[in-house]
């Protein structure tokens, strides 16, 4: 197969980018299916995990049991860099963001460009040199679409000297796919 499906694409810019002593974050952890898989990637690093919503850390924490080297943190995407430990910090290699809201949750409650882009600067900033940040975007509904026209924008102005910045999508879908955005530090 030539073309990946979008998640495992996704994750298949994450695993290019750590190693097994990595810090990531899993920006976003509703059912928690990155959290696992970033924990059983990083084995000897950290990965700490958050999401606005109870159900979604309960969920995560149902998931991760049989991992210790994850933390979970019930807050906004644009606080998780406040929780990361200093010598976790210095290790950042990656983190991911599946935007939009909660699989079966409710769908009123959805990320929003404002603390998504905050969120992607204040990672930026600790991240690696080389390091990356992977962010599946989900423009089929009215405040996807909204959030994806508005980090176009904030992608399309980023300093090209700081970053590479890759879109990865299928364009003869229906009904505004999904699709990718990766941002490698340079």
């Amino acid at each position: 197969m030539i073309v990946q499906r979008i998640l495992p694409f996704a994750k298949d810019l994450i695993s290019s980018h750590i190693h097994p002593t990595s810090t990531v974050i899993d920006a976003t952890c509703g059912n928690g299916h990155d959290t696992v898989f970033l924990a059983q990637s990083v084995p000897d690093g950290h990965v700490y995990g958050c999401d606005i919503q109870s159900s979604a850390i309960a969920s995560t924490k149902d998931k991760i049991l049989r991992f210790e080297n994850v933390s979970l943190f019930q807050t906004g995407h644009e606080n998780i860099i406040n929780q990361i430990t200093p010598e976790h910090l210095a290790q950042l290699d990656a983190a991911i963001f599946n935007l939009g809201y909660l699989p079966k949750g409710d769908k009123s409650i959805v990320t929003q460009p404002e603390t998504t882009i905050l969120a992607i600067e204040n990672i930026f900033k600790h991240l690696r040199e080389e390091g990356i940040i992977v962010i599946v975007i989900y423009p089929g509904h009215p405040e996807g679409k909204y959030e994806s026209e508005q980090l176009y924008q904030f992608f399309k102005n980023f300093d090209q000297q700081q970053a590479h910045i890759l879109q990865y999508g299928f364009l003869n879908q229906q009904n505004n796919p999904p699709y990718v955005v990766a941002i490698e530090k340079r």
